[in-house]
């Protein structure tokens, strides 16, 4: 059974705003006592935080659909709906969040960190936050807004001040097992680490974690074996330990091979060349192995590397190892800029969605888009007059219809507001009026009922394209 999951696809949906109460305040003796429905409360948003205490991904390998809760509608005597609740996902340290084409969201890193991987929508106004001087009494009220939905992709990077990289069976998994309290798997068949173990190890003063890495292997870096899968556990480690083995049973393997090997494929993953490296040369407890650590360990210091002889089994070089790797762990400590404490900032969020565009797309159709006329289409009940032609008023405030007009729109065109596969289209009649002075019954407004000689004219057009055609595929050449 899977215990350790380090990439899994999420599948987010965030909560829909509640829809706004159209409601008239209705008491003996007040017979105009005016509108009074609520608004719609907000829908939840869907938050990823960091939880130092959560190590795997394996609760979103098993259930990757989540879903926060919508928003409550208004009521009306001026009865606000309750918002959704939010729903926070905790993920491990080190964890980053991509889309599905690899962009990377969000890298997070630190506990509390906080993502909004799905943002609620709005809630809808009612009739009483609608009413004013021109409307007194709306027989509409606003829609919720859809919640955010879509696919993320979450990857976990290891956080560990050190890793153990080597081939399979070299030993990392023993050697962190005697180092720290860590309890890996431990066999003589290679690729017995699956998954990247982690341990505390503390040297004097100092106290850092250590990472196994799970077997490397040429090509790695090109989807061979496990390595590409568990590379970018090595990205956040500082210190890079090359365990390798000196008692290998294979005739075409030496440690100094193995450890060219292993270079060419971090080369080859990239972004590891400045970190500090340190040479273990493990198993010297066998009589060949030693006289082979012996042979080898000048052509290793001669390329500049630390060498330690260890033996995980006889426990020997234990003590060695771990107080240089905790004098290099300082050391790039030390090198990295001191973190101050973060300052609380509220920054107003800029809002300028006030900008729309009008592209003529083909004859006689316009599409407009932008955030706040998509907006208000969405939160638009199109089963009321009154709300449509709200919304044209909007509209015509906003500056849309006079865009059309510069774009070449003339009356009976068809407009199309949002994008292609979610858009709402149309046919245009520009109106100098502000659409208040037409109104009449609530829930009415007298210009769905005016004639439209522009769209009958397009419907001719089209009768007319069509005759041809047909007439077109019933001529035979001579």
């Amino acid at each position: 059974m899977t215990t350790f999951v380090d990439r899994v696809e999420l599948h987010v949906a965030a909560g829909s705003g509640g829809h706004g109460c159209a409601s008239v305040h209705r008491e003996k003796f007040k017979p105009l006592g005016g509108p009074d429905g609520g608004n719609g409360g907000r829908g939840g948003d869907v938050i990823l935080v960091v939880d130092q205490s959560v190590t795997t991904l394996l609760d979103y390998h098993h259930s990757p659909h989540r879903k926060a809760t919508n928003g409550k509608p208004g009521e009306g005597g001026n009865r606000s709906g309750k918002d959704g609740q939010d729903l926070v996902l905790t993920v491990p340290d080190g964890t980053v969040v991509l889309d599905k084409r690899g962009n990377v969201l969000a890298d997070m890193v630190g506990q509390g960190t906080t993502y909004i991987a799905a943002e609620g929508g709005r809630g809808g106004l009612g009739n009483a936050a609608l009413a004013s001087a021109r409307r007194k009494a709306p027989g509409f009220a606003l829609l919720g807004e859809p919640g955010r939905a879509g696919d993320v992709v979450l990857e976990l990077k290891t956080v560990a001040d050190v890793a153990l990289v080597g081939y399979p069976s070299a030993g990392k998994s023993s050697l962190i097992s005697v180092l720290s309290a860590a309890k890996p798997k431990i066999a003589d068949y290679p690729f017995t680490t699956l998954v990247p173990n982690l341990g505390v190890v503390t040297a004097g003063s100092t106290v850092y974690t250590i990472a196994d890495v799970p077997g490397l292997i040429p090509g790695a870096s090109q989807g061979r074996g496990l390595g590409l899968e568990f590379l970018r556990h090595v990205e956040r480690c500082s210190v890079l330990v090359h365990v390798l083995d000196t008692a290998t049973l294979e005739s075409d393997r030496d440690p100094v091979s193995d450890l060219d090997a292993i270079e060419a494929e971090l080369r080859e993953y990239g972004g590891l060349d400045d970190r500090p490296r340190l040479v273990v040369l493990n198993k010297v407890d066998i009589p060949d192995g030693q006289d082979l650590a012996d042979l080898i360990r000048p052509d290793l210091e001669q390329r500049g590397y630390r060498v330690i002889d260890v033996s995980a089994v006889a426990r020997n070089g234990l003590k060695e190892l771990s107080f240089a790797l905790a004098e290099i762990v300082a050391e790039a400590r030390a090198a990295k800029p001191v973190e101050e404490a973060t300052r609380i900032v509220i920054r107003p969020k800029a809002v300028d969605d006030a900008r729309f565009t009008v592209t003529a797309e083909a004859e006689g159709l316009y599409r407009v888009r932008g955030e706040k006329p998509e907006r208000w289409v969405r939160q638009t009940d199109f089963n009321n007059d009154e709300a449509v032609g709200y919304l044209a008023d909007r509209l015509a405030r906003l500056g849309v219809e006079e865009e059309l007009m510069k774009a070449g729109a003339r009356a009976g065109d068809g407009v199309a507001i949002g994008p292609e596969d979610d858009a709402v289209v149309f046919d245009w009649e520009p109106t100098m009026l502000t659409g208040a002075e037409m109104l009449g019954r609530r829930g009415e407004d007298h210009r769905f009922d005016a004639p439209r000689p522009a769209a009958q004219r397009r419907r001719d057009r089209d009768a007319e394209r069509d005759e041809a055609q047909r007439e077109f595929e019933g001529f035979e050449p001579f």
